[in-house]
């Protein structure tokens, strides 16, 4: 009786320590006595107790955020920048005999990246082009990370915040250009409106009965408006019989 208790502790403690179940997403890296045998996954494993070892490894996405860096840009701008990176592992056993800690060298490794690319880069390019230093480090992590089994999928340049005096003074720069562009857009209309009434002058001078036309079209919008006072001007050729016999006397 006390024989089948101990074989049945025995064979509990067996399988418990020999049986590992893993998710889809996972992968294990099987060590034997040290030495690593193949990665194994997902579903049931059957390791040796006390002779094999299993490290996990997830082969999910991994999101990393960046902490914020101090970067001068090559106009001698101080800005501070972060990202956002995408990777995930491709070898598990790579990423864990080729590296320590993959996550953490890859948060060291982005840092120095992004401080260094975008010190290479001025001001404007950072603000307009980031699709550009987006590649520019995911190329980057990627050919320093292919060694480690780690594949960055995406690098997205988050925020990039600016010091207080430059933020005043892109504010100031860009509220000169829209008064530019305003007292252009009124100089244009101003032209194109004398244009026409050139034009219409011209039209006038030649057919005397549109200036007539014209005067009693005015005089017809006046009087529809609700005004107390109503100033009616004289064209100056009603006068001109009046005047013409003034000069024979």
């Amino acid at each position: 009786m006390y024989a089948s208790i101990v074989i049945t502790a025995l064979v509990i403690f067996f399988l418990a320590s020999a049986i590992r179940v893993l998710n889809e997403y996972e992968r294990g890296v099987v060590f034997r006595l040290g030495r690593v045998i193949k990665a194994k996954g997902p579903g049931l494993i059957i390791l040796i107790p006390a002779i094999d070892k299993m490290v996990k490894v997830g082969m999910r996405l991994v999101a990393l955020d960046v902490d914020p860096q101090d970067v001068i840009s090559k106009d001698n701008v101080s800005v501070q920048v972060n990202a956002v990176i995408y990777f995930r592992v491709v070898e598990p056993i790579k990423a864990i005999v080729e590296v320590e800690d993959y996550h953490y060298a890859m948060a060291q490794l982005a840092q120095t990246t992004l401080r260094s690319v975008c010190g290479q880069a001025e001001l404007d390019e950072l603000l307009s082009d980031r699709e550009k230093i987006n590649f520019q480090l995911q190329e980057i992590l990627d050919t320093h990370t292919d060694p480690w089994g780690i594949k960055v999928a995406n690098v997205e340049l988050k925020h990039i915040d600016l010091p207080q005096e430059m933020q005043r003074s892109m504010a100031k720069q860009a509220e000169a250009e829209r008064e530019r562009r305003a007292k252009v857009i009124n100089a244009d209309g101003e032209f194109q409106a004398s244009s026409k009434l050139a034009e219409a002058a011209k039209i006038m001078e030649g057919e005397p009965i549109a200036l007539q036309l014209r005067y009693l079209q005015t005089m017809r919008e006046m009087s529809a408006e609700q005004n107390t006072t109503t100033i009616f001007p004289f064209p100056i050729d009603m006068f001109k019989p009046f005047l013409k016999l003034m000069d024979k006397d």
